[in-house]
């Protein structure tokens, strides 16, 4: 599993609260198919005869998909999106309900036949959430296990039911209990869709709080649960195997054999027998009223991750870290490789006659698996009497005796995408170089989640040398690629912190002058949908210019702050600028989370204009609506520019000067030509000695930032230009160079930067 960072501070911290960030995911063009690992399958079978059936599939890339099985033909016919982090388990519950747990740490029900729409957001957990349980003949029980030591049994009814009163919270439920004492949400119940507004909240009912299975003291990984669900199992890194009575919470029994982590259970539907599969390799069987192993099955070489029993509970399928899938007959031991593949087992569900394989890979396979009648199968031969030690099968394995896969090709594979693996942030802070789990090598420019390169199977490193560019520009943004996807990370103020030109962006229309922060025009371009919707929705209460933010302690907030920076170039300039214009093809999708504390995910093509300062950071909004940046560091340069040593020229200046950081060694030069002396004016100088008006206040921006030309009232013979060099530590700067990319590659001293000029004669 791995791990991410909280989203922000406990609410007893007496640290400052960090602001909440704005994610925004990259999507592939294909958005029909999963690009990272699937950790969950659930099958729904069709309730009429020649029916279509459906599978389930839950990603790493946070989605879940719902495929549509019709004459071995898969179809993608939903993706369910909401979950901001890896989706861990899914289950089906009654006749229409998908229950899935994440690493978010929170629960989501879904309507199976809907568009992707969640019904409800269910908190309680204090950490990654990693596996469920339902009952089969009972559609109200799921439980729920995870990383913080917890399990959780749910009635889903009530869980779901609305609160008698109607009356719908404007906040998610505040108390709530966890195993480190923070203070979490008890079950946020906010509904959050593809189809549905964010801001609809819904309260629960009466408070709603699921029963605690207290006993864990470390990490839940299996649970399992009889079909009617008055018996769970669930195990985890403390190796045994717990037996509760999920009407109670209470313990009843624990079952120790296992030496390393327990990773899948399974019950029959009586509840009198319990299959494990454990990091030791080992698949047990437990006879839960006689509180004892009964049999130990040595199968695979590796840890056991994944277990399917057929309906009888005669035979158990199992998969795991040794990319082999098993079938093994329960009472003779006999056992049969079914096939081998290229990725870890992650997770198994039966289908008739055949049985779907989840694995670190994107795609999902389909093998034979004669579920109705597994000794078909063994009829085949190439079985082996599994051990009882785990030692004996990796030995039989080491003197050359692997079994020979009985299946060479799946017989139906519903293709995924490669994931991201690999990236680098190039020094533009525009365009990301990536590589996928293929091996392809692509270019992303971030400002508008598009690929404008695609190398193919290319060498990375050398890829990136090649795009090495000398050039300095803050870092405003971080990615990750957990999801298997680009996920690129915005947080206040540093998102504000870069600046380009609008000429070296290319915008026409615009003076070449003109400084843009990328930031700001990023995140124009992210919420153009919705600021289009929200400005029909207000009608004629939305101006062009300077929305007026319906929280009103956005306003007080900016107001803390030392002082709020307008973006006077921004001044009524609400147009998306090519740069920055995102796809409707294959639009990213936003996570993130508002004033109330509960994360989101949703495509900006789905944002419907409802959405406010209770969904979105309000530094966010300050920005797109109000035109408002909030306090920067590092905008500016600091230098001394001096002659070379033996130059008779001099320029009407002295002491420190300041800059943007993306000034042009060029706009240095003007400035040098337009403030050489030779006759020194008196009217240009201060009392204290220094140029008026200071470098920093404007001349690198007003009389200089031009031609070049010369103030009026210089003589004829200053007018001609001489031709200037600037210098740093006796290097000959080019002009299209930036101040900030001098002091990195050229000056690289923490002391303030000292530029040098001189006259080059003969040009």
């Amino acid at each position: 599993m791995h791990r991410v960072g909280s989203a922000g501070n406990n609410a007893n911290s007496t640290r400052p609260r960090k602001e909440k960030r704005l994610t925004y995911v990259l999507n592939n063009s294909d958005d029909t198919k999963h690009c990272a690992g699937i950790n969950c399958l659930a099958v729904l079978k069709s309730s009429v005869s020649n029916g279509v059936d459906y599978l389930f599939t839950g990603s790493r890339d946070g989605t879940l998909k719902r495929w549509s099985l019709a004459d071995d033909v898969g179809s993608c016919s939903a993706t369910f999106e909401s979950h901001v982090d890896w989706v861990n388990d899914a289950v089906l519950v009654g006749d229409n309900t998908l229950v899935s747990c994440s690493s978010d740490t929170t629960l989501k029900t879904w309507n199976c036949s809907s568009d992707g729409t969640c019904i409800r957001t269910l908190r309680q957990h204090s950490d990654y959430v990693t596996c469920l349980a339902a009952a089969e003949k009972n559609s109200n029980i799921v439980a729920s296990g995870g990383l913080g030591a917890e399990v959780f049994i749910w009635d889903i009814e009530a869980a779901l039911a609305p609160s008698k009163s109607g009356d719908a919270m404007e906040d998610d439920c505040s108390t709530g209990i966890n195993g480190s004492g923070n203070s979490l949400p008890v079950t946020s119940l906010r509904t959050i869709g593809s189809s549905n507004s964010i801001s609809a909240h819904t309260s629960q009912s009466q408070g709603y709080v699921p029963i605690a299975a207290k006993g864990h003291k470390e990490s839940v990984y299996a649970l399992a649960m009889n079909d009617s669900g008055n018996l769970l199992v669930s195990g985890g890194t403390e190796k045994v195997v717990r037996v509760w009575d999920p009407r109670t919470g209470s313990k009843t029994i624990k079952l120790r054999g296992h030496t390393d982590n327990i990773r899948s259970l399974l019950l029959d539907s009586t509840g009198r027998y319990c299959l494990s599969g454990s990091s030791d390799s080992m698949i047990r069987l437990w006879d839960l009223g006689q509180q004892r192993c009964i049999h130990s099955y040595a199968v695979h070489t590796d840890s056991v991750w994944a277990l399917a029993s057929t309906p009888t509970f005669s035979h158990v399928y199992s998969g795991g870290r040794d990319l082999s899938l098993y079938l093994t007959d329960l009472a003779t031991r006999e056992s049969l490789l079914l096939c081998t593949g290229e990725h870890p087992i992650l997770q198994l569900a039966l289908h008739d006659d055949n049985i779907w394989v989840a694995t670190t890979d994107s795609s999902v396979h389909r093998w034979p698996a004669e579920g109705r009648n597994p000794q078909k199968v063994f009829q085949r031969g190439g079985s082996f009497i599994a051990g009882n030690l785990s030692f004996s099968r990796a030995r039989v394995s080491l003197e050359g005796s692997t079994p020979v896969p009985v299946f060479k090709e799946p017989n139906f594979t519903i293709p995924g995408i490669p994931g991201i693996v690999q990236h680098e942030i190039l020094n533009n802070r525009r365009h990301v170089l990536t590589k996928d789990t293929a091996g392809s090598v692509k270019l992303w420019e971030i400002t508008r989640g598009v690929v404008v390169e695609d190398y193919g199977k290319a060498s990375f490193e050398e890829k990136k040398e090649e795009l090495f560019e000398m050039v300095s520009i803050p870092a405003w943004f971080t990615v990750d690629t957990r999801l298997g996807s680009l996920s690129v990370h915005l947080d206040t103020p540093q998102c504000f912190s870069a600046e380009m030109y609008s000429a070296d962006l290319q915008i026409a229309g615009k003076p070449e002058d003109d400084k843009v922060n990328l930031a700001r025009e990023t995140l124009k371009g992210l919420l153009a949908h919705w600021l289009a919707k929200r400005k029909l929705r207000l009608g004629s209460q939305a101006t062009v210019n300077g929305d007026v933010l319906s929280a009103k302690d956005i306003s007080a907030r900016s107001l803390t702050h030392s002082r709020v920076e307008v973006d006077g170039n921004a001044e009524n300039d609400s147009v998306v600028y090519p740069p920055f214009e995102f796809s409707t093809i294959s639009p990213p999708s936003i996570i993130t989370e508002g004033s109330q504390g509960s994360p989101w995910r949703k495509k900006i093509t789905d944002l419907d204009g409802t959405e406010d300062d209770k969904d979105f950071p309000w530094w966010c909004l300050d920005c797109v609506l109000n035109n408002r940046l909030p306090p920067r560091e590092n905008t500016k340069c600091s230098f001394y520019l001096h002659p070379c040593e033996g130059s008779a020229v001099q320029i009407l200046t002295q002491g420190k000067l300041s800059a943007p950081r993306i000034l042009r060694i060029h706009k240095v030069v003007n400035y040098v030509i337009e403030k050489m002396v030779f006759d020194k004016p008196s009217d240009s100088v201060n009392p204290d000695g220094t140029f008026a008006p200071p470098l920093g206040g404007g001349p690198l921006q007003s009389s200089a930032v031009g031609d070049g030309s010369f103030r009026s009232g210089l003589k004829s013979w200053q007018k001609l230009r001489p031709s200037i060099e600037i210098l740093c530590n006796n290097q000959v700067l080019s002009p299209d160079m930036s101040l900030a990319t001098v002091r990195a590659y050229v000056w690289k001293k923490p002391e303030d930067l000292v530029l040098n000029y001189r006259v080059v004669q003969g040009k």
